[in-house]
Parts: C-alpha cells; sequence; structure tokens
C-alpha cells in the first residue's frame, strides 16, 4: 500500500524559513511513525504561479494590460499582485481594486483578507490594519459622493433609485410634458438616458447635439422633468453614482488630487466591460501616478448592448504609454475538449487579439448534443441528465442550465418540479422583494425624510387609515389641513421615524431592523396573515440576519452599507452558494460562474444567436453576431467537466409554434468533439433522487 502526504506552504516571504523547518520536522516525524512512502512538498502563493501569472503579479509600476482568457485565474493575479505590493512596502491603503458584482467584490476582498492574515511579515505588530479598498464602480462612487455630498449639493444620505423606482419617474415626467404612455414607453426613454450617461454625455452636450431631431427633443424634455425629480426626491440613479463621481472629480482639482494621492495603485477587474463614464473615472484615478493594472478579456465582451465599450481595452496601450501587455492562456477550470470545443467557437470572430486557450489536465468527455421535437422533449431530457448526474452523487450545485432568454426557463421548470430536482433561478432578486423592500424603505425615509419614494411605500405599512388626499398635504406641507384625529395618526408615523433615525444612529443595524419589524407593527401584520404572511416574516428575518455582518462598523456606517448593497445588488447576488440545487439562469447571468456540468440549450437559429435585441436607446436592432459568438464562448467556458447542448425543432415562442434549424455555433464545433444524445424518443420512465447523502 502507497501512502501519500500532500503537504502545501503559502510564500511567505523572508519571514517563512524557520517556520517551514519547524513545521517540516515535526511533519517527517510523523511520516516515519506512519511510514509513508512519499511525501508531495507543494508550494503556494508565488510558486503555485506559472510564468505569465508571476510576470503580471511582479510588474507593479507603470501600466499594466492583462488578457486573461477564461478560467485563467485572473481574480488570483490580481488578488496576488495586491499582496506582493503590500509585501514590497506600499501601504495597503494606497491600494484601490474595482470589479462590476458585489459577488466578484466580495470573493477577491476575501482572498486579500485570507492572503493578509496567512502572511507573518507584514502582520507584525507594528504593521498598520488598514486594508486595501475594494469596490464595485457604483460602491466607490457612493463612497466619494458621500465623503463629498456638501461640494456636490446633496444629503448625505441621499436614496438610490432603482430601476423601477425611475421608470415610475419618467412616466411622470412624460405625462409633465405632455406625452401619454402609448406614444412613448417609459423604458425606451430611460434607456437612451441612461445610455447617454454611460457614455459621460449630460443632458445639456445631448440636447444641443440634437437639438433638430424630434426623438432627442423628447428625451431631452423628459430628462429634464427626470431630473427635478430625483433632486426634489433628494435622489440619485445608479448612472448618477458614476457621471456625478466624475463630474465632481473634473470639477474640483483638489478633490481628485486627494483620491489620486490616496489611491496610487489601482486594478481593474474585467475592464472589457466599463462603459464610457468608469473608463472616465478610471483614468482620472490613475492619470497622476500612472500605476494601473487592467485585467480583461475581448472574447468575454457581452455588454455592448448595455454601453460596454470594447475599444476601452483595445486602445488601452495607447492612453498609457510603455503599457506591459501579458497574456494569460492556460486554463485552469475546463478540460481539453472543452476548450477546443470553445476556441473553435471563438476563433470565428475577427475582433479579437490572437488568443489561444490550453490545458495541462485532462481530455474529459466530449460534449453531447441532442435534438428535441420540442421544447417540452428538450425540458425533459435536461431534466433526465440531471436526475442521472445527482444520482451519480454529482451534487446540483454543480449543475447549470444556461438560457439565450428568460421565458425559456418556464418549461425546465415544470419538468424540474414535477421530477422533485431542486433548482434555483437566477433573476429574482431577495432586495427586490415586497416586504425587504418595505422594511429598507423605513431606513432610508428616517435617513432622507425627503424621499417621497419612500414614504409612499411605507406610509400604510401597515394599513394606517392615511388615504391619497392625506398623503399629498404630507408631501405638500400642508398637515394642518387635516382633521384632528389624521393628524394623530401622521404624528404618529412621524415618531416612529424618529424613533428608528434614533436607533440607526445608535444600535447596530439587526437591532434596528428589528425595532422597525415590531414598533412599525408589521410583525403582527404578517403574522396574521396566513401561511403567505409567514414566509414574508421569514424574509424579513433573513434580512435581519444578513445585517448581523454589518455590525463591525459603527450603526451609522453599517446602515448606510447595508443600504448601498441593497440597492446595488446584481442578479448574481441571489445566487444561494450554500442552497444544493441546480441553478437555472440566462448566459449573460453566468458569467463569472463556473460549474461541473452545464446544459446550453435552445440553440436555434434566431434564438440562440439571436435574431433581435432592445437596446439601452430603446430601439430594436440586429443582434452583433461576433457579440453572440462570444456569448457562446461564455456559455462553454462555464463548464469545468461536462457541456450538454440541446434544441427544439419546433418551439412555442411568445404564442407562435416556430420551425428551427439548429444554430450555426454546433456547427462551428468540430464533429470529433461531439456526441450525439438520443433524439426525439418517448420517455416514461421516473427519476427518482436520492439526496440524503448531499
Amino acid at each position: 500500500m502507497c501512502t501519500v502526504f500532500s503537504f502545501a506552504f503559502y510564500d511567505l516571504g523572508s519571514a517563512q524559513c524557520w517556520e517551514e523547518s519547524l513545521i517540516l520536522s515535526r511533519f517527517c516525524r510523523l511520516y516515519d511513525i506512519l511510514g509513508a512512502s512519499k511525501i508531495v512538498y507543494k508550494k503556494r502563493g508565488m510558486d503555485a504561479l506559472n510564468t505569465q501569472q508571476k510576470e503580471a503579479v511582479c510588474h507593479t509600476e507603470g501600466a499594466l494590460l492583462v488578457i486573461a482568457g477564461a478560467g485563467a485565474g485572473k481574480t488570483r493575479v490580481i488578488t496576488e499582485r495586491i499582496l506582493h505590493l503590500i509585501q514590497s512596502g506600499v501601504a495597503p491603503e494606497e491600494i484601490l481594486a474595482v470589479t462590476f458584482t458585489n459577488k466578484a467584490a466580495k470573493e477577491m476582498r476575501g482572498r486579500v483578507l485570507c492572503l493578509l492574515e496567512k502572511n507573518l511579515e507584514i502582520n507584525r505588530p507594528t504593521r498598520t490594519s488598514s486594508e486595501p479598498f475594494i469596490a464595485t464602480f457604483h460602491s466607490l462612487g457612493v463612497y466619494i459622493l458621500r465623503e463629498n455630498f456638501r461640494t456636490v449639493g446633496i444629503p448625505r444620505h441621499f436614496s438610490i433609485f432603482d430601476r423601477s423606482d425611475s421608470v415610475r419617474l419618467v412616466k411622470a415626467a412624460l405625462k409633465e410634458v405632455g406625452y401619454s404612455l402609448e406614444q412613448f414607453e417609459p423604458k425606451k426613454i430611460l434607456g437612451s438616458i441612461s445610455r447617454q450617461k454611460g457614455n459621460a454625455v449630460g443632458r445639456v452636450e445631448y440636447q444641443s447635439a440634437h437639438a433638430s431631431e424630434f426623438y432627442p427633443r423628447v428625451v431631452s424634455l423628459v430628462w429634464e422633468k427626470y431630473e427635478k425629480a430625483l433632486h426634489d426626491e433628494k435622489a440619485l440613479d445608479f448612472d448618477d453614482l458614476l457621471i456625478k463621481t466624475v463630474e465632481l472629480l473634473e470639477q474640483n482639482k483638489s478633490i481628485l488630487k486627494k483620491y489620486q494621492n490616496m489611491w496610487k495603485y489601482l486594478s481593474v477587474d474585467e475592464y472589457q466591460d466599463t462603459n464610457g463614464v468608469q473608463n472616465k473615472l478610471t483614468h482620472l484615478l490613475a492619470n497622476k501616478h500612472g500605476n494601473i493594472c487592467v485585467v480583461g478579456d475581448i472574447d468575454q465582451t457581452i455588454y455592448t448592448w448595455r454601453g460596454a465599450d470594447i475599444s476601452n481595452l483595445l486602445d488601452f496601450e495607447h492612453k498609457y504609454p510603455n503599457t506591459k501587455i501579458i497574456m494569460l492562456e492556460e486554463n485552469y477550470r475546463s478540460t481539453k475538449n472543452i476548450l477546443d470545443a470553445s476556441n473553435s467557437v471563438i476563433e470565428k470572430n475577427a475582433n479579437r487579439p490572437k488568443k489561444h486557450l490550453f490545458t495541462n489536465g485532462e481530455i474529459g468527455e466530449k460534449i453531447s448534443l441532442f435534438k428535441g421535437c420540442d421544447e417540452a422533449d428538450e425540458a425533459r431530457f435536461v431534466t433526465e441528465k440531471s436526475g442521472e448526474l445527482i444520482n451519480r452523487k454529482v451534487p446540483p450545485r454543480e449543475i447549470a442550465v444556461l438560457y439565450r432568454v428568460n421565458f425559456q426557463s418556464r418549461v425546465i421548470e415544470e419538468f424540474f418540479l414535477d421530477c422533485g430536482i431542486p433548482y434555483q433561478v437566477l433573476g429574482v432578486r431577495f432586495f427586490d422583494r415586497k416586504e425587504v423592500k418595505d422594511v429598507l424603505s423605513f431606513l432610508r425615509l428616517a435617513l432622507n425624510p425627503e424621499s417621497v419614494a419612500d414614504l409612499k411605500r411605507v406610509i400604510n405599512v401597515p394599513p394606517r387609515g392615511i388615504g391619497k388626499i392625506t398623503l399629498l398635504r404630507m408631501v405638500s406641507g400642508r398637515e394642518s389641513e387635516c382633521t384632528a384625529a389624521m393628524q394623530k395618526r401622521i404624528g404618529d408615523f412621524r415618531a416612529l421615524l424618529s424613533n428608528i433615525q434614533n436607533m440607526v444612529l445608535n444600535q447596530a443595524p439587526s437591532e434596528t431592523l428589528r425595532f422597525i419589524l415590531k414598533e412599525s407593527g408589521l410583525k403582527k401584520h404578517l403574522r396574521d396573515g396566513g401561511e403567505e404572511g409567514q414566509e414574508r416574516l421569514l424574509n424579513i428575518q433573513e434580512l435581519i440576519a444578513l445585517a448581523a455582518k454589518y455590525g463591525r462598523d459603527t450603526p451609522l456606517e453599517g446602515v448606510e452599507k447595508l443600504l448601498t448593497d441593497a440597492a446595488l445588488a446584481t442578479d448574481q447576488d441571489t445566487l444561494i452558494e450554500n442552497t444544493n440545487s441546480v441553478k437555472l439562469m440566462t448566459v449573460h447571468a453566468a458569467k463569472g460562474l463556473e460549474f461541473d456540468y452545464v446544459f446550453i440549450t435552445g440553440l436555434e437559429d434566431g434564438l440562440f444567436p439571436h435574431e433581435m435585441f432592445e437596446g439601452l436607446s430603446g430601439s430594436s436592432t440586429r443582434r452583433d453576431e461576433e457579440e453572440e459568438r462570444r456569448l457562446f464562448y461564455v456559455a462553454l467556458t462555464r463548464a469545468r467537466k461536462k457541456i450538454y447542448l440541446s434544441y427544439a425543432s419546433v418551439r412555442n415562442v411568445f404564442g407562435a409554434r416556430r420551425i428551427n434549424v439548429q444554430s450555426e455555433f454546433i456547427g462551428d464545433i468540430p464533429e470529433e468533439l461531439l456526441v450525439l444524445e438520443n433524439e426525439a424518443v418517448e420517455r416514461e420512465k421516473v427519476i427518482y433522487l436520492d439526496l440524503d447523502d448531499e
């Protein structure tokens, strides 16, 4: 019998020698006692990086462009580079790292803190306990705006409006300028405004550039009213968080200089997804010292419809002279067969730097292809294969079902429910649930009494008998016109908000939420609301549990961070990672995630690649073929072990039966990498799932 010990160390610099010697001497005695035949001594940290990764980590001065393929360890490079900067003498607080989602920022922050805690050399008692600033673009904007709220002309506790809040204001603005909702779709008008803000274009500039065009004139009129409504409610929308930050830094050189000196080393992840205003913000912060590292992959640019500008990455080396360019092509995620298929697909695109992913890992299984009669047949196939995998002891959380458009999930969910397969659909955000938004609105209103949106939301949560006329009087400052009984109700509500504000300033966020739940009457109201009320109450309890994580800061800072994270949450932030369930999501939502087994469904011409799309400008246009291929490439590279491709000969699309041909993307994959599954057969077997061991 051969006994092998695998022993790992972290690269700790000069402080590691005595520690390793001590551990090794003790471990070798254990080796003798147990009679092990071999010790595998494997280092971590810098010693575990490949040549290109080490080069990226060690290049700390000047501009660095890292073209990182899918699964090439880009997050590891960024975190190891931050550690290396600190080991080299850079103060942690001089480092800024920016990414796109709360999930990615949380993961990066966790990795960095773990590396710092394990590093003995930089954790001596004399070392400062400061940390690098790791955030999303939007939370960075919130941080800068809150620090400079007086200069910007906003309250410190401004509200952050989500899309539904913004659509409400646009609807009102359309009516105010004399147009009906039948003439113009509010979401399209909002999309046009958002596109301009994302390009760092203000209303006045847009208006003067399109003065003679009808639709832009309408947008300009609505935009003006929309801005005024935001100002009146002391609120900013998502785009304002960035464009107002850029305006602040451009117009106030002393403030710009402050942040340039604060953050002398800047790292930006997923740089291919930046839009105009994000690119400008990055350049403003990095321009003085020039120590900027951006990591991205042209082949994973899938958000141009949302304003992402691929030229930001392509032109980076021209903006920063003497840029060091490093290509990361070794993949640590997927099998060789998966990478060969992915390379074959993406190499058809012309607008990309040449890059070829490879792996030193196993060849792996071939890619399965299934042709179904219709969407039900396809869903049956996905369900059966998922059941087989689960019965082979594959954890359900390691299975993902991807689709191009959200409507495709319905039939898959039906089959999963019938067969008892646990699943979770990404896209239903926890913070979008009514009861959660209600409790958070109490918090926001206590901090920002001028937020009409929050006042309207919670004035009758639970019911207080305050009608629309009374609400209008409250908003316009005419409460004295109300009856004495109604004034008493209003007074009680104002007292509740005052007490909540006092709790915010003096108690932990979780205690404040408990106070709101009880003193507002919401707890009793939901308890009396039957099964649905109990479920909503559980969601609020989950919110309280989440709020406990913000208890390390001062009470006010904790509440501010909670409200910011809730406002800026994305679909990926709804991913419950400790839930052992199959994940269903669009390919866009899957970006940045990885699973052992991946189903890519609906591979039909016109569906994937998709024929039409609606951009931020509100107009429908032909989808960029190269971007659709990049999207398919992203889907393929989510898988570690095995991919299942499927399509339906006939599909019901918005009430119409459509006859399909298979996607051209299937033809991009070499035949020798594909294995055909049984086509459209009658399936009556029942799937029995044994989840006891999971």
